[in-house]
């Protein structure tokens, strides 16, 4: 979505009146140089255009800057999102389990690397666990720290 800001236009029409401040400075310059009115009039226009140009491509280049700063962060936002997304999938996924709903299983989600922690109430639950957190999409790999404690 883009939005229009009030300060946009202002370097452009900053740029407009330096040109025509050159302009006129040129046209009233009193040396003598050897050049015509006309001759003074076009080295103004020149150096105006190479001052627009520079100043267009420094736009350019600010604006760049600023997409690349705005890809940056909104990259980092995503991987945060992924990993919250990731943990709430696999939580919800084990609660869906019959025969690990009833057990606290803490999920933690760092880069895509999924940690269980909790008590289990015997080996095939841990590895169950680990089956159904390895089945979400995003996660890289399982870490099960799952504790077994027949209860």
């Amino acid at each position: 979505m883009k939005t229009k800001h009030p300060q946009a236009g202002r370097p452009l029409l900053a740029l407009a009146c330096s040109a025509a401040m050159l302009l006129a400075l040129t046209a009233c310059n009193k040396q003598n140089d050897g050049k015509t009115v006309g001759q003074s009039i076009d080295s103004g226009i020149a150096k105006t255009e190479q001052v627009a140009k520079d100043a267009g491509n420094a736009v350019k280049d600010a604006s760049k800057d600023a997409q690349a700063a705005g890809s940056q962060a909104g990259a980092s936002m995503g991987e945060k999102i992924d990993d919250v997304t990731i943990t709430a999938k696999v939580s919800g996924s084990l609660a869906k389990d019959p025969d690990l709903s009833a057990i606290k299983i803490n999920v933690d989600t760092k880069d895509g690397v999924v940690t269980l922690n909790g008590p289990a109430p015997n080996a095939a639950a841990k590895d169950k666990a680990t089956t159904i957190a390895k089945q979400v999409q995003g996660v890289n790999s399982v870490n099960n720290q799952l504790m077994v404690t027949p209860g």
